[in-house]
């Protein structure tokens, strides 16, 4: 199983625009990519109301996992992804 940490760079946290633009990523990964915060159970990170329930906010740190053929990758991609601020992205 591949993991990482990665704080959230998104201005309004994981919301609306850059949960959308999260969980696009995440289904087009080969994997099933779950994502976390400390004290909550990781959620599926193809599901946007679950993303949206996890209510993380800017700054905060979240824990991407996965595993199987290509996990590191799209762990990778993903985490790189929640690292910019998505409010910014055109």
């Amino acid at each position: 199983m591949h993991q990482r940490t990665v704080v959230i760079g998104s201005r309004s946290g994981l919301h609306a625009r850059p949960a959308s633009l999260f969980v696009k990523a995440a289904t087009q990964q080969p994997v099933k990519v779950t994502i976390g915060r400390d004290g909550q159970g990781a959620v599926d990170a193809r599901s946007l109301l679950s993303v949206l329930a996890l209510g993380a906010q800017h700054g905060d740190s979240v824990v991407l996992a996965a595993e199987g053929d290509g996990a590191e990758a799209a762990v990778e991609e993903l985490a790189a992804l929640l690292a910019r601020d998505l409010d910014a992205t055109q």
